[in-house]
């Protein structure tokens, strides 16, 4: 995959020929004044009265922008409207957009040549109907712009003839009246007045004054209303979080709209779509963890001790494998290093070994609503390629079939190892992270006391002994599972000499030993072995032997500071016997003994400790490699096609995170919310149930449903470093989000803190197009069914805990305001129902996590077809119920949201998504609509059997 660097002080000068980009810095030009961010300058165009070439011919018109730089001599093709059909009085809803770091000055000038299209298939090589979603990859990697003479326009193209063309500075614009030009259209030899062209500066935020209808009966016959690009999100956030958001969003492109209200007003939209440089981020912070752990885990099982022949040989095997997988990990974690400049992988990328980890097209698609009546408003959805390991390919299935069948086949063949369950594997993953964890932070603990006690600050040493106090518990609670007793005589087993029984399984912490089990009459050792030698109490007494010291330890404290108080009180007053026998006891313990008395107590808790560490480092090393040792190649390339779809669903979470973050700073409701319940995460799913996509959702689900391991903690950035930091291990993930100071200084005390915010993700999925139509008239949906169910399930709980833990007077207010129990309920009619292709459930499901709170993905096998007619269909039923869109304008805005007319350049280059010339895309103006995707069967049983026969024949 080719990446171009990443824009620099020279970013934009890809818009201009060589040449003309080296005197970008000329200073002998006067600038225009611009907001920070902000596009340069915005026009949008108008024809009045024009000449048909032929009598009685309706006029197909189309305006061609070019510019003149003011010290080059050629001229530069930039952008060209829509084209307007059947009218002399075309009003242009494309408009134009120099974005801020295009070099345009008051001098520049700029050339508008009108043409009539005779044939639109000539002048739309690539679909008109082409949604931001897609464009954006179109733009992003490729130029802009191409150079002719000054003067010269560019040759005829087949199907169109030229009307007459004008020009004018753009310092003639800005300082006319009203910054609006009325510019005379002349044909080439400047002679004949062919019509009037209308220039009218735009400027996104400011409300028009006047009413809609005025212009509707104009545009009547148009196919979409007012849009123009332009390069900034940051009018539509505060200027305070500029810095935050640059700091993850990259590369914004955006569409400027108006539509006509309810009663006639204009409501101005503006669609914008960026690039995350957390696509590459996260997986590379990943990665990192994973070899950590994966290191840290073989040298533990380097040091589980002498193990019998057969065990060692096991080891032995175990750890020529993960090495492999750890220098596989090495070897792709240096190649994502070296990716720089692009921001996100494009879908042409997704089957690339070393692209692996990286999510397909991740993008912020956002709304910005600004109505003349309601406040303004922001829509965000989340774009991404389904999280899917494509390279490792779905001829076997994906990650939810192979683990249920991995397990199946582990439970119930093999003899060479212990079978422990999923759940115990887990846990003894977990207790080895509480460990490592807990262990240090008890003796930084412990010498904290030593400190205070050689101080001789009581307040300092009831402190660090209640720090000690805690951690120490946790480390005792720790090992209170019964797994670490099972494990414990299992390795003793496996020592040499240990004798083999076949005895039951090993019990789970829940279940509890019952003389009425029966030996397994399985051939595997499925059990832990009992061993006549093996002392069963020593652990327990291990064990308990921490929490022994440590109360020794608080009875110290405890007395040396009642020694400490009797001591001050008696000071002043001598008469009483037992004063006098207190004063003698204080005397034979001076004050500066305090560190030795405490010290040998100290001493014996971390010997204890030790002891207990060693112990079950070893004990649940081994339940680990019980599990690597079974089917081990398939074992590892299980996790490694875990971790890479993890990795694809954890880079959109953190981007979705951050953005719900930013949006929502100033929400006191929000923020209680998010410390107190936790966010809803929704996934919208498109995938089909048939063919490879069957794997992919198989694969999506398990993605989604393991990111309820991660957490995400918010902290105060103490540099211009703003990017996330992730901590932890596969089990259990910790997202450190930073935050400036002051926005930190915003946040509830909770959060500042340090408290853990939880996400609760679910998935739902509906199949839209032409496989999906097979897969229910011939194939197998049951896994779509049973993951809406399930899903919903876990949308139901939540808003059950959302009920309990938020506040009364809260709840109140969010009751009268949204009728959820009624949503959920029609939700889950809808999910009962099983109807074919059943969309209803994806907007249900959409509109609840809205009203949530929540956070809003939508996901197809690329991000691009499905995806963005979902997210363009979503933004103008929001306008229609949310914003009063006019609903005769309904269709028209859904078009023009789904439209782009592109320029010239781009239908000359190749599409980097497709792989393929944009010439030979379709001439359709139009993606085929969903309706098309839903006809008979019986043609897409005819189609199939052609398209058979048609291959039978180019191969025999």
């Amino acid at each position: 995959m080719e990446i171009k660097e990443e824009g620099t002080s020279e970013e934009g000068q890809h818009f201009l020929p060589a040449a003309q980009a080296n005197d970008t810095g000329d200073s002998q030009f006067t600038s225009i004044q611009k907001t920070p961010n902000e596009p340069q300058l915005e026009f949008i165009l108008a024809c009045k009265d024009l000449v048909a070439p032929v009598r009685d011919r309706k006029l197909n018109t189309l305006v061609q922008i070019s510019v003149i730089h003011p010290s080059e001599q050629s001229l530069t093709r930039y952008s060209s409207t829509e084209i307007v059909e059947g009218t002399r009085d075309p009003l242009f809803l494309t408009g134009v957009t120099f974005p801020s770091e295009y070099p345009i000055y008051e001098e520049t000038k700029i050339k508008l040549t009108v043409y009539d299209v005779k044939d639109k298939s000539h002048d739309t090589k690539t679909p008109i109907i082409m949604p931001v979603l897609k464009m954006k990859k179109l733009v992003s990697e490729n130029v802009r712009t191409s150079v002719l003479p000054e003067h010269k326009d560019p040759p005829p193209e087949v199907g169109r003839s030229f009307l007459g063309y004008a020009s004018f500075k753009v310092g003639e614009l800005l300082k006319s009246k009203e910054q609006l030009l009325a510019l005379s259209l002349r044909t080439s030899d400047g002679g004949k007045v062919v019509g009037t062209i209308e220039v009218s500066v735009v400027k996104m935020g400011e409300i028009e004054d006047g009413e809609a209808d005025h212009i509707t009966t104009d545009v009547q016959g148009q196919k979409c209303a007012l849009v123009c690009e332009c390069t900034a999100p940051e009018s539509v956030s505060g200027k305070d979080n500029l810095p935050f958001l640059n700091a993850v969003l990259k590369n914004p492109v955006c569409k400027l709209y108006r539509f006509p209200t309810s009663d006639n007003k204009w409501m101005r939209i503006r669609e914008q779509m960026s690039e995350s440089i957390l696509s590459f981020h996260i997986p590379k912070e990943l990665i990192s963890l994973h070899i950590k752990e994966d290191l840290c885990r073989n040298q533990e099982l380097k040091e589980l001790g002498e193990l019998s022949p057969h065990w060692d040989n096991l080891r032995k095997n175990v750890l020529t494998h993960c090495d492999q997988m750890v220098n596989m990990y090495q070897d792709i974690l240096t190649e994502l290093s070296k990716e720089t400049g692009s921001s996100f992988k494009s879908s042409s990328s997704k089957g690339e070994k070393t692209l692996e980890f990286v999510p397909i097209n991740l993008h912020l698609q956002r709304m910005h609503v600004h109505s003349p009546h309601l406040k303004d408003a922001l829509y965000d959805v989340i774009t991404v390629g389904a999280p899917a390991a494509h390279f490792q390919g779905f001829k076997n299935g994906g990650l939810r079939k192979l683990l249920h069948r991995f397990e199946t086949e582990r439970r119930n063949t093999g003899y060479q190892f212990i079978y422990y369950s999923p759940e115990n594997t887990a846990k003894a993953k977990e207790v080895l992270s509480n460990i490592n964890q807990l262990q240090p932070l008890i003796a930084t603990h412990a010498d904290l006391l030593l400190n205070s006690a050689s101080q001789h600050s009581p307040d300092s040493l009831k402190n660090s002994l209640k720090m000690l106090s805690e951690k120490t518990e946790l480390f005792v609670h720790a090992f209170k599972d019964q797994l670490v007793r099972s494990a414990l005589l299992a390795l003793y087993t496996a020592r040499p000499g240990g004798i083999l029984k076949k005895l039951p399984s090993p019990k789970s912490s829940t279940e509890e030993s019952s003389p009425r089990d029966q030996p397994s009459p399985m051939k595997r050792q499925d059990s832990i072995p009992h061993h006549s030698d093996y002392d069963e109490e020593e652990w327990d007494r291990v064990w308990a032997n921490v929490g022994k010291s440590l109360n020794c330890i608080i009875a110290m404290v405890d007395k040396l500071i009642e020694r400490d108080a009797v001591s001050e009180g008696s000071g002043g007053s001598q008469d009483g016997e037992k004063d006098s026998s207190l004063a003698d006891s204080i005397t034979s313990h001076p004050r500066e003994d305090w560190y030795e008395q405490l010290y040998p107590l100290i001493l014996t808790l971390k010997d204890c400790m030790g002891d207990v560490v060693n112990r079950a480092k070893q004990s649940l090393t081994f339940v680990l490699l019980q599990e690597l040792a079974y089917s081990l190649p398939q074992c590892l390339m299980l996790t490694l096609r875990r971790d890479i779809v993890f990795s694809q669903a954890l880079a959109g979470l953190v981007c979705g995170f951050i953005i719900k973050l930013q949006t929502s700073l100033h929400d006191p409701s929000f923020l209680q919310q998010l410390h107190t319940v936790g966010l809803i995460v929704q996934y919208e799913g498109l995938l089909s149930t048939y063919s490879d996509e069957i794997g992919m959702l198989e694969d999506m689900a398990v993605g989604i449903s393991d990111l309820k391991k991660v957490a995400f903690k918010i902290i105060e950035a103490k540099s211009n470093d703003v990017l996330p930091v992730i901590t932890g291990r596969r089990e259990h993930y910790v997202v450190e989000v930073k935050l400036p100071a002051r926005m930190f200084e915003s946040l509830p005390l909770q959060i500042k803190e340090g408290q853990l915010l939880y996400v609760y993700p679910v998935l739902f999925n509906v199949g839209i197009n032409e496989q999906q139509t097979l897969a229910e008239r011939f194939g197998d949906v049951s896994l779509q069914e049973s993951i809406n169910q399930e899903n919903f399930e876990l949308l139901k709980e939540y808003y059950k805990i959302f009920m309990e833990k938020m506040p009364p007077d809260y709840i109140s207010h969010f009751q009268e305001q949204n009728d959820l129990k009624g949503l959920l309920e029609n939700l889950h009619q809808n999910i009962q129902a099983k109807k074919r292709k059943n969309v209803e459930i994806m907007w249900l499901a959409a509109t609840i996590c809205r009203k949530l709170n929540g956070i809003r993905f939508t996901c197809c096998k690329s991000a691009k077809d499905r995806t963005s007619m979902s997210v363009t269909l979503e933004q103008c039923s929001i306008l229609r119920d949310e914003h009063q869109l006019h609903k005769d304008f309904f269709i028209r805005a859904l078009d023009c949201m789904r439209s782009r007319q592109t320029q010239e350049a781009l239908n000359e280059s190749d599409d980097p998504e497709t792989g393929c010339l944009t010439d030979n895309k379709p001439t359709s103006r139009h993606f085929y609509p969903v309706a098309l995707l839903l006809v008979s069967s019986h043609l897409l049983v005819v189609w199939l059997i052609l398209s058979l026969a048609l291959l039978l024949a180019k191969y025999q």
